[in-house]
């Protein structure tokens, strides 16, 4: 299959991102069609990105959640083809290269990644006996979301994200979507990028994202579950957790770690208000 780079946008999420979003946006192809939604409603980053380089959109929004905006930008690109990716990713020198030269081998895909080149932290799942289709071309069944390159036009109605999620799971449900569709998904393992991961916001740098990551995960884990096999089996996967945040939260109370104390009650809360059906509301405030 054979793309033209000229029929690709990338589209990165930022919240606060300032310290690493320059890093990704100059590994990119200099000629890429490039918007950026900045959930930090931040002018002034806006402003600076936009007068240094001359193929970026930058949207200013509230901070609606990674799957919310990443439909943002898919729905404002004009192109047939978008990549998705954290602001904390950096390509280097052949990735694009030989992504698009491995996409060759493919008659067809919904979506396709590099590989992420931290080979403990793999940025894919095969849960099946997937054929490999070439040396460096795999199929899986889910691609973590901080690097989806997305063939649009296999998204009928614009159904991309669902964006009941704020945070963590919504590129698995995504995946598992498509795959029910008989979609193809890829990962190419002679491409390759860089994934820093944490310490991507000024927020990481203290417990406050730590405890809202710890309430998302939680909810997010009860509300994919319920969406894809029912309420019933959504509790018999999350009772453990359930247990265990609880007694924890007991047990660090006892003890005065207010921090563990912390993680627990919010993974305890996360979990309660997904059960209940309430909204993934919680947000940061700094």
């Amino acid at each position: 299959m054979n793309i033209d780079l000229n029929d690709i946008t990338f589209i990165i999420v930022s919240y606060k991102s300032n310290k690493v979003i320059y890093n990704c946006i100059n590994s990119l192809p200099q000629s890429s069609k490039i918007i950026v939604i900045e959930n930090s409603s931040d002018n002034e980053l806006k402003n600076d990105l936009e007068m240094k380089y001359d193929n970026i959109e930058v949207i200013l929004n509230k901070n609606i959640g990674m799957g919310a905006s990443n439909n943002i930008g898919l729905k404002t690109s004009n192109t047939n083809f978008a990549y998705v990716l954290n602001p904390d990713v950096i390509f280097n020198e052949t990735t694009f290269i030989n992504l698009i030269e491995s996409m060759k081998e493919i008659n067809d895909f919904s979506i396709i990644s590099p590989i992420n080149e931290n080979k403990d932290f793999p940025n894919y799942e095969i849960k099946n006996n997937y054929k490999q289709l070439s040396e460096n071309v795999i199929e899986v069944d889910n691609v973590d979301g901080f690097s989806m390159l997305i063939n649009k036009t296999k998204f009928k109605n614009n159904d991309y994200f669902d964006e009941n999620f704020f945070l963590y799971l919504e590129n698995t449900d995504l995946c598992l979507r498509q795959k029910i569709k008989n979609e193809k998904i890829f990962i190419v393992k002679n491409s390759k990028i860089k994934h820093i991961g944490s310490y991507s916001t000024k927020l990481d740098q203290s417990n406050t994202l730590e405890y809202i990551r710890n309430w998302h995960w939680m909810w997010s884990k009860f509300y994919f579950n319920k969406k894809h096999y029912g309420f019933l089996n959504a509790l018999l996967k999350i009772v453990g957790n359930f247990i265990s945040s609880f007694v924890k939260f007991l047990f660090y109370s006892l003890f005065f770690n207010s921090h563990k104390k912390k993680i627990y009650k919010m993974r305890f809360l996360g979990l309660i208000n997904s059960i209940i059906g309430k909204k993934s509301y919680l947000r940061p405030t700094d």
